[in-house]
């Protein structure tokens, strides 16, 4: 796989041409749902960066030490709060392009520049 993630490679074959969600609504709907993940998300990288403020831990060795494991679990590591809410953001971003992509290719439009109230009362008409 090279190191690419699932969100990467269906991106890459969406831009290739290879594949593509086939249903208006659906893909339009998607894309909307990735938008508010992604507002959802850097709302909780916001509370992450709260709990980059350690301490009270006391002035001794052990207590420094808690802090540090603490501090990691943070931010710093691949694994820390902030890197993983990162990682998430960036493959919603992925799948809202994966989804603007379908729509454009269904609709020949482009889905930032499609009124929302013109596409649904058209849906349900």
């Amino acid at each position: 796989m090279s190191g690419q993630t699932a969100s990467s490679q269906l991106l890459g074959q969406v831009k290739a041409g290879e594949v593509y969600l086939d249903d208006e609504a659906a893909a339009y709907n998607c894309y909307k749902a990735c938008d508010k993940r992604i507002v959802d998300l850097e709302d909780m990288l916001d509370l992450a960066r709260d709990v980059q403020n350690v301490g009270g831990f006391g002035d001794f060795n052990m207590g420094r030490d808690l802090e540090r494991k603490f501090l990691a679990q943070a931010t710093g590591e691949p694994n820390s709060i902030d890197a993983v809410i990162q990682k998430d953001i960036e493959v919603v971003k992925e799948l809202r392009e994966v989804f603007a992509l379908s729509f454009q290719r269904i609709t020949g439009q482009d889905i930032a520049n499609a009124n929302a109230l013109d596409y649904t009362s058209e849906q349900l008409s």
